[in-house]
């Protein structure tokens, strides 16, 4: 079908809102054939996509349409998957609550349980209620960090991770066969509550995720000697950390932490910020304002789904530095294992988990601990899938996992990132250095004198639309088939190309990866730098990673800026 007969479908529907009818008539051509000539994909954590009238948009009728798919996978799975249900959170974005409530009604219709949060709620706690209700599966509508005319829909599984590849495949085959979402039955939302097919719920689920969150932080002594004096400064940017964050931080016994409270409340237009993303350090404007005012130590951000963190330390001269996501996930590693080896408590078989594209400064932290380090594909819910593992073998001991993106969780009884408990793991890590009459930047260069200077960034290309996806292609074929043999007059030695599951040496010689097949290439140089390439699994974007060391941080990211200028000359 052509994306104008596909539009023509959508026109021709009685039953059409008047706001899409609306909004798909004042359409240009160009927008019409962007918003209707594909449908919106699941990637690496759901779908997510600009808000809006059309097949290649997230509106009621594509939600309906993948809960739809849902139900019947969940049908093909017996009556106990029925029974168990599925628990559904949502953030403050635009029709998030809408959504959500849909998709339990589109549940309910098949006699699926459904439990809703009565508003607002993090990602994390999604994940946890997962695992506290023993659902079939959950749903968190949500588009994260992206910016407002976004929101997205993600589906976990029974682990109370991202649904994993098998039954994430079943999932999309399901809702591919969904010919006219136009036809999804939705189930009376009053008589399903009355009938308890959907059961609201809230502060419950709250209290024994803090309970869980409590036992996060490691030395409470140090916490109460010089941690209730720390300022520290939170802003939610207008999204869920407010319900959970500052609770999390006074039952802790943090005491001095100052909340932005222009961006406490929960606003779907996000108006204080550009974007909502704390990797940005623009999205620290009022923070910084705030921190300067009460003399904060460290500023601390969330995502609007509280998934991601976000983190800035004052330094000598008073101002604030924006950490990138490896530096913060260096501290919490080295922290954490330094934490439980002074305090007798470091597991032999302890394990930690990061992907593919994160920094190896972490792996040199966890070896010289003795712990292991395992790399798995970008995704969070392959993290989730090697925690499962630890459980199910017995083999290993979780101590932490994240991604580059600013995602961490450091303890299991969530299986997704979790800002939270990173929150607190954070304002713990920098009572530590104050301990030590240190600051948290004064950490992360005590870090890289021990390890080595390494510098890392990560460039994203958004290329939208029929074109972009063709370009993505384009690039990434031009990489696997032709890419240079030296990068920084430096050799290649070894390519990794995760959708052929190969390693291939400089010298020819291919051995087999272990991973799951994915759109990856990864280059290792001879001076430990590399580079990696991929496109988004959710977003119409394609990522380079940059990763080099050096013998200072100036000279690790001159050697960055240098790879950068050719990949930029190879892409054209």
């Amino acid at each position: 079908m052509s994306y104008k007969e596909s539009c023509q479908k959508w026109l021709d529907f009685k039953g059409l809102p008047d706001y899409l009818r609306d909004e798909i008539i004042a359409m240009d051509d160009k927008t019409k054939e962007d918003a209707f000539y594909t449908n919106l994909e699941f990637g690496t954590a759901g779908m997510r996509g600009l808000i809006g009238a059309g097949t290649n948009r997230i509106n009621i009728y594509v939600v309906r349409q993948a809960t739809e798919g849902l139900a019947q996978l969940i049908e093909s799975k017996g009556d106990e998957a029925k029974k168990r249900g599925v628990a559904i959170a949502y953030d403050s974005r635009h029709f998030s609550q809408e959504f959500a409530f849909e998709s339990a009604q589109v549940l309910a219709n098949h006699g699926i349980k459904a439990y809703v949060f009565e508003s607002l709620r993090p990602t994390p706690e999604l994940s946890f209620a997962v695992r506290h209700l023993h659902t079939f599966a959950g749903i968190m509508v949500t588009a994260s960090h992206n910016p407002a005319p976004f929101n997205g829909y993600k589906v976990y599984g029974e682990d109370g991770g991202q649904m994993p590849p098998a039954d994430a495949d079943a999932l999309t085959d399901y809702i591919r066969a969904i010919d006219n979402p136009f036809e999804i039955v939705l189930a009376d939302l009053e008589e399903a509550k009355a009938s308890g097919l959907i059961e609201v719920i809230g502060e419950a689920v709250d209290s024994e995720y803090l309970k869980e969150v409590a036992d996060v932080n490691i030395n409470k002594d140090l916490i109460e000697q010089y941690g209730k004096d720390m300022k520290i400064v939170y802003t939610p940017l207008h999204g869920t950390g407010e319900m959970l964050a500052r609770r999390a931080l006074a039952n802790a016994d943090f005491a001095s932490v100052q909340v932005v409270e222009a961006q406490a409340t929960p606003d779907p237009d996000f108006s204080t910020v550009k974007s909502p993303n704390p990797e940005s350090q623009a999205a620290f404007a009022l923070a910084e304002e705030l921190g300067r005012q009460v003399d904060a130590d460290v500023l601390v951000a969330t995502d609007p789904d509280a998934d991601r963190l976000g983190v800035e330390i004052r330094q000598a001269d008073g101002s604030y530095k924006n950490l990138s996501g490896n530096q913060i996930g260096a501290i919490i590693a080295k922290y954490i294992l330094e934490a439980h080896k002074t305090a007798g408590t470091l597991p032999e078989n302890a394990a930690l988990a990061k992907s593919i594209v994160s920094t190896e400064l972490v792996t040199k932290i966890a070896e010289s601990y003795g712990a292991t380090m395992f790399n798995v594909l970008t995704g969070f819910k392959f993290i989730a899938e090697k925690i499962q593992e630890f459980e199910e073998k017995h083999n290993h001991t979780y101590m932490f996992g994240f991604e580059e993106s600013f995602g961490y969780l450091i303890k299991p009884f969530v299986r997704d990132k979790d800002a939270i408990q990173a929150v607190l793991i954070v304002a713990e890590i920098a009572a530590y250095y104050r301990s030590r009459g240190m600051t948290l930047a004064d950490g992360i260069e005590e870090i890289y004198k021990e390890y080595g200077y390494y510098a890392e960034k990560t460039i994203s290309v958004t290329l939208s639309g029929v074109d972009g996806a063709a370009q993505i292609k384009a690039i990434m074929d031009k990489f696997r088939d032709n890419a240079p043999t030296q990068f920084n007059k430096t050799d290649i030695v070894l390519l990794e190309d995760f959708e052929k599951q190969t390693a291939t040496s400089k010298d020819g010689s291919v051995t087999q990866l272990t991973t799951p097949p994915s759109n990856v290439l990864k280059y290792l140089l001879a001076d430990d730098s590399w580079f990696a390439v991929r496109p988004s699994g959710t977003e119409p974007k394609i990522k380079f990673y940059i990763a080099t060391v050096g013998s200072s941080l100036e000279n690790a990211e001159e050697k960055i800026a240098n790879i950068e200028k050719e990949i930029n000359a190879f892409v054209g």
